[in-house]
This record gives C-alpha cells, structure tokens and sequence, in this order.
C-alpha cells in the first residue's frame, strides 16, 4: 500500500520522522512516498493546490495523509475522506476543498475512534498521533468504517 505525505513540517526536524515511523511500526510493508514537506506554514491554501497537483499521478488506493493545520488543538476535526479511487487524511480546515470539487466523496468519516490513534494524543502533534496512525491502520487493511 501506498501513502504519500504532504506537510508544512520542513525537514530541519523531526516531526517527518516521527510520523513514518508510526506509519511503519503500525504497517511494516508502506510505501511511503514523500510529496513535500515545504508547504510555507500554515498555508493551508497551498497546500490544498500542491495536494491537487500531486494526488492523481498514484494509483487508485493511494492514502494521501496531508497536515498543514495551523488550527491543530483546537476544535477542528480529524477526518478521513474516500474517493472512488483514493483516501484523504488530514484536519477539515479547507486542505481538501480543491480535491473535493474533482473528486466527490463517498464518504467523510469525522475521526473519533481512538483505538486507531496513539495511545496519548498531542495537542500539537495530530499528524503523528492522530492522522499517521490512522493512514497505517488504513494500509493494513482495516476498514474506513472502524
């Protein structure tokens, strides 16, 4: 299986890191490919263009996990949405908008269910705790549903 990143993390670091060994401890058998982590900080808008740019040059079945989420710790929530070809993973503050007047979504599942997520959740840090967990357990078969 395949998951792509994109972040405005940068690389100086370890926020990627961390999150592909989540992925990895969860997953063993991920591909991960790297999109970018340069996103200028907190430009959600940006990072929903380079999203758009890059989702559809994977094949069908791709999770792409994307965190630019200046409002990470507040009250916006994790979600997950299914395409007919492809998974998104990221905080629902605009990061999918450009995706979703492409593609229609089959279905947007609000993440609540903590089995998939790190057993103590970050205030700052959903990408590993929340969104990367949640794409492993995706690529290792369990059902978007759970």
């Amino acid at each position: 299986m395949i998951v792509t990143l994109l972040t405005d993390f940068g690389a100086a670091d370890y926020f990627v890191g961390a999150v592909k060994g989540v992925l990895l401890t969860i997953c063993p058998g991920t591909t991960i490919v790297d999109i970018t982590h340069e996103i200028p900080a907190h430009d959600v808008e940006a990072g929903a263009f380079t999203l758009l740019a890059a989702y559809d040059s994977f094949p069908p079945g791709t999770i792409h996990v994307a965190v630019v989420d200046p409002g990470v710790g507040s009250s916006r929530r994790p979600l997950l949405v299914v395409t007919a070809d492809y998974f998104f993973v990221g905080p629902d503050n605009g990061l999918f908008s450009y995706i979703l007047e492409r593609e229609s979504a089959t279905r947007v599942f609000h993440l609540t269910n903590q089995e998939y997520f790190r057993p103590s959740v970050s205030l700052t840090f959903h990408g590993r705790d929340i969104f990367a967990p949640v794409a492993g357990a995706l690529a290792g078969g369990v059902a978007p549903e759970n």
